[in-house]
């Protein structure tokens, strides 16, 4: 069974604006990011969804999609959310280039570090694969609804920049890219065309 499940990243927060290290903060849209997503719907930038809707419940990507969407049911899967940078929230790289702790965590090429009071690398992936499956789950439903027809269900998810990082590293390894090479800009994500429950292809939205 063919589908397709777009992956957005939420639009432009003050984080972004200022560089912070960020993620379980509960930050909204600054008004960039609002103007930016109205002018990337102009564009048509964005699918017609008849499947289901998803965020990872943080304010910043429901805005996002209720800004593409309108104010349309949807379901939450926590597991998506950011990384959680502990004591380290809401500071830049330049304020933390001579914390020892931070260092660490940014050399460490195994993943094992845990931020102060946050995640290590490793769980952060461990935990944002589990909330891909579980959203491939719950896309499943919309493939079911229309199985018996030719429509192909289209599901949307709006969550984080590391986030799609993760995933798209993991699930499509085979193309040897960098985790940081795949965070898309914000309010833009990838189409992924799923087979038999799993993503085989995707392209940039």
């Amino acid at each position: 069974m063919e589908s397709v499940l777009h992956i957005i990243r939420h639009g432009i927060t003050e984080g972004n604006q200022k560089n912070w290290h960020y993620g379980s903060s509960d930050i909204p849209l600054a008004e960039e990011g609002i103007d930016n997503i109205r002018k990337l719907k102009l564009l048509q930038v964005y699918p017609d969804i008849n499947g289901g809707f998803f965020t990872s419940g943080m304010l910043r990507t429901n805005q996002t999609l209720n800004l593409i969407y309108g104010d349309v049911d949807k379901k939450y899967v926590r597991n998506l959310r950011e990384i959680n940078f502990g004591e380290f929230e809401k500071k830049t790289h330049e304020e933390l280039k001579d914390d020892e702790r931070y260092v660490r965590w940014i050399e460490d090429e195994i993943g094992n570090v845990k931020l102060p009071n946050g995640e290590s690398k490793t769980e952060f992936q461990e935990r944002v694969i589990s909330g891909f499956m579980e959203l491939l789950d719950n896309h499943r439903l919309s493939e079911l609804k229309y199985r018996h027809g030719d429509i192909v269900a289209n599901s949307l998810c709006v969550c984080h920049g590391g986030v799609i990082g993760a995933i798209m590293s993991k699930v499509f390894k085979r193309e040897q890219r960098h985790f940081v090479e795949w965070i898309p800009r914000p309010a833009r994500g990838f189409t992924l065309y799923i087979n038999n429950g799993k993503a085989v292809e995707y392209k940039e939205l």
